[in-house]
């Protein structure tokens, strides 16, 4: 498994929902002989605090091979300041040379730059699935990949399998936000018909 951080993070939340890593792990893990579980991701390492540190400590403890380098810092044309952390390179050498190694390789993203990876395993006799989104709007997945690949396997379809389940005070807040929406819509429902 290679699992583009970033890509897999922004599919995740276009369609709503938050990842449950130790459940991913498990779903894949018994579909077959998982060698490795790699996790890509660029980090801020000149911030005193990262929001993204304690998931990759979590996953570097619980079973996936984290392969991480610093953001580039950069000023763009019109002086605004630029983060970029583009992981790209490091995950297609890591899949080329496992490739030697493997039957089936799964790639977690649906970046179109991947495609000529995705083609270039599979001359060497490895199967490729894509796993990213359709679902979402604008679709995350780019369609030079997705048709690339062996097999697409929809994001969204493993939502029930791989997602974080709610606390309760999660469910709460999401209740509550619900009835201030309805509140809402139904005083502006009011006001538009004493307008009419």
């Amino acid at each position: 498994m290679f699992i583009d951080g970033a890509n897999l993070y922004a599919a995740a939340r276009g369609l709503g929902f938050d990842i449950d890593y130790k459940r991913l792990l498990e779903v894949f893990a018994g579909r077959g002989r998982l060698i490795r579980a790699f996790y890509y991701t660029a980090l801020i390492e000149n911030e005193e605090y990262s929001p993204i540190r304690p998931l990759v400590d979590w996953l570097d403890y619980n079973g996936y091979t984290m392969v991480t380098k610093p953001t580039k810092e950069f000023t763009d044309a019109f002086g605004r300041r630029k983060i970029k952390g583009n992981m790209d390179i490091e995950l297609a050498i890591d899949v080329m040379e496992m490739s030697e190694h493997v039957e089936h390789i799964i790639i977690f993203s649906g970046d179109g730059d991947f495609r000529r990876l995705v083609e270039a395993v599979q001359r060497k006799g490895v199967r490729v699935s894509v796993v990213s989104t359709m679902r979402s709007s604008p679709p995350m997945v780019a369609d030079e990949l997705r048709r690339q690949a062996d097999n697409f396997i929809e994001l969204q379809d493993l939502m029930a399998h791989i997602s974080r389940a709610r606390t309760e005070g999660q469910q709460g807040a999401a209740a509550a936000q619900m009835k201030d929406v309805a509140e809402n819509l139904e005083n502006t429902q009011e006001e538009i018909a004493e307008v009419a």
